[in-house]
Order: structure tokens, then C-alpha cells, then sequence
């Protein structure tokens, strides 16, 4: 009953990929965050966020951890990269300190942090820029002329892997890492993995302040993905292809399939024909937003939707799969 549902029953299968689908306004966020996400991570996780309006959730025995991964930014302060989060640049760390030049000069893991003193350029505290504030106008950042934007000191830099410096692999794209730490398994994992849900392009040291909405997500699911996998948890997405290409987003829903092969469940706001034709089953709400929304409009696998002409998802649906239908048969000509 939150907000404009109207008193709704809502069914989700357990272990399937579902998408949640409707106008802008008809409900979508209502039903999967404030009432199902809410009412799982208090039951879960003693949560104490605000419970939507509803009168039971029925089969909460068949999951052991709910995970929301929604566009929220991920951190607010400019030392908050990728590399971090993914706890991947301890690794890195660790790695290059086994590096002979820097067993020579003994340097430990703390060196090659740019968080620390010790290895990190002093002028500007590793950040590899210093803000200048101005009066009336929002700070500007510049380059650290000490430094020239490499973050640590010159004896840092010099340790080097395949001739690529620390600095080098944080300036480096995702992709470029992998094939640069092909023969480390414990990094490689975590690179991959991030590569997978299509953040290959980013760098590893790249602000988390400058990151999309949709970005943050994937980075959020990449990291709940380096986590042990219970196989009952229930995964709670807010339209994750947001800016993606088509590319990656085939291999966004291969990571997500894989995820409800292992037995787990995925519920996933989205308008994305691309990713909704691949649903095991659908909830449609609508059939406006506001006032004319908050209702089921159709549930059941993408061909049933398609054959509802109540469905705004559903005739745009069968357009969809009627063209898919159409190049299948074109190549089989072929």
C-alpha cells in the first residue's frame, strides 16, 4: 500500500531473474525499496530504515541475505577509487613490495600507498592535485606541481613491473591491468570481475567522486560479487544498464544470470528492453504513473506480457521479440 500501490499482492519467484517494469511513477521503487528492501533488511539485518506500508512478506525463509545496489554515490572524498573498494590495491600493494628493487630498499606495503606518509608525495598528500579555493566560485583542482600528478615520491616510482611504476597501473585502464596481472590469480579475480560488469574503461585510481550513477552501481555489484556467495541471497538492482552500451550490457546479464544459476535471486527495476526479454518473470505496474498507477498490470515470462494489450512494456515487448523472431529466421536462411 505504499504510496500509490493499491493494495497489491506481489509474487517473486525464488532463484529466478525478475524484472520489476512499468511507466516512470507507477510504483516500481515503492514496491522494491521502500516496501520488500526495507522489510528484509529489518527482519535480515536489523536494519532500522522506515518500512513501506504493506501487511505481510510471505517466504522470507528462503533467503539469508538481501543486498540493495542502488546509483547512491559510493564515497564522498577524492581518496576513494575503484582500487579501493574493490580491495584490490592492498593486493597490488603487497604485490610490489616482492619486487626485488623494493626488497632492496626494504620498502613495506605502507610505501606504496598514497593514503600514507612515507611513499606518498607530501605537497599534495597523494592526491596528485592540490585544491584552490576561490572566493564566489566552486574550488578548482590543479595539478600538483611537485609531483606532476604522480602521487608519490621519485624512489616510489622508480620500483617497476613490466616497466609499469604504481602510478602507471593506477592511470592504466581496468582492461589494461589484465593483461598486465595475467599471471597473478588473487588480482587478476578482481580486475575480471570488474571488467565483467563493463568498468573495464575506468582507471583504478579514478575519484569514486567522479563516477556516474550507473557506475557506482556496477561497482557495488562487483564488489558484492568478491564476496562468498551463499547461493540464497536476494539482489536488488535499480536500472543497472544505465549509459551502458549494448555490448556491456550482454556481459552485465551474463555476470547477473551466473548469479541466479548459483540459486540465488535477482529482482531488477529496469526499462531496458535488452535486459527485460531475458527475464524469467515480470511484474508489470502501471498502467500510468501517479494517481493512474500503483496496480498489476501483467505478470508472468516476457512472451505472456507481450500478449497484454493493457501493457505499455508489452507492446513495445512484442515489437522487440517479433524482430528477434525475424533475424533468427534470417540466419537460418543464411
Amino acid at each position: 500500500r505504499q504510496h500509490n500501490l493499491k493494495n497489491i499482492d506481489a509474487h517473486i519467484p525464488i532463484g529466478q531473474f525478475v524484472c520489476i517494469t512499468g511507466v516512470s511513477g507507477s510504483g516500481k521503487s515503492s514496491l522494491v525499496t521502500d516496501v520488500l528492501f526495507n522489510a528484509l533488511a529489518s527482519e535480515l539485518h536489523h536494519s532500522t530504515q522506515p518500512i513501506g506500508e504493506h501487511d505481510s512478506i510471505e517466504g522470507i525463509d528462503h533467503i539469508d541475505k538481501v543486498i540493495n545496489i542502488d546509483q547512491a554515490p559510493i564515497g564522498h572524498s577524492p581518496r576513494s577509487t575503484p582500487a579501493t573498494i574493490m580491495g584490490v590495491f592492498d593486493l597490488i600493494r603487497q604485490f610490489y613490495t616482492e619486487i626485488p628493487e623494493a626488497k632492496v630498499r626494504g620498502f613495506t606495503a605502507g610505501r606504496f600507498s598514497f593514503n600514507k606518509p612515507g611513499g606518498r608525495c607530501e605537497t599534495c598528500e597523494g592526491l596528485g592535485q592540490r585544491c584552490i579555493e576561490m572566493h564566489f566560485l566552486p574550488d578548482v583542482w590543479v595539478e600538483c606541481d611537485n609531483c606532476r600528478g604522480k602521487r608519490y615520491i621519485p624512489e616510489v616510482l622508480e620500483v617497476q613491473f613490466k616497466g609499469h611504476s604504481i602510478t602507471n597501473v593506477l592511470e592504466m585502464p581496468i582492461r589494461d591491468n589484465l593483461a598486465l596481472f595475467d599471471k597473478v590469480p588473487r588480482i587478476r579475480k578482481r580486475l575480471q570481475i570488474m571488467d565483467d560488469v563493463g568498468l573495464g574503461y575506468l582507471s583504478l585510481g579514478q575519484s569514486s567522486t567522479t563516477l556516474s550513477g550507473g557506475e557506482a552501481q556496477r561497482l557495488k555489484l562487483a564488489a558484492e560479487l568478491c564476496r562468498p556467495d551463499t547461493g540464497q541471497t536476494l539482489y536488488l538492482l535499480d536500472e543497472p544498464t544505465t549509459g551502458l552500451h549494448f555490448a556491456d550490457i550482454e556481459r552485465l546479464l551474463t555476470v547477473l544470470h551466473r548469479l541466479v544459476d548459483a540459486g540465488n535471486t535477482m529482482v531488477v527495476i529496469e526499462h531496458n528492453m535488452d535486459v527485460i526479454k531475458t527475464a524469467d518473470h515480470l511484474i508489470d505496474l502501471g498502467p500510468e504513473g501517479g494517481d493512474q498507477g500503483g496496480m498489476i498490470v501483467a505478470t508472468g515470462p516476457p512472451e505472456t506480457i507481450a500478449r497484454n494489450p493493457q501493457s505499455h512494456t508489452g507492446r513495445i515487448l512484442a515489437e522487440v521479440l517479433e524482430q528477434n523472431r525475424q533475424h533468427r529466421e534470417k540466419a537460418g536462411r543464411r
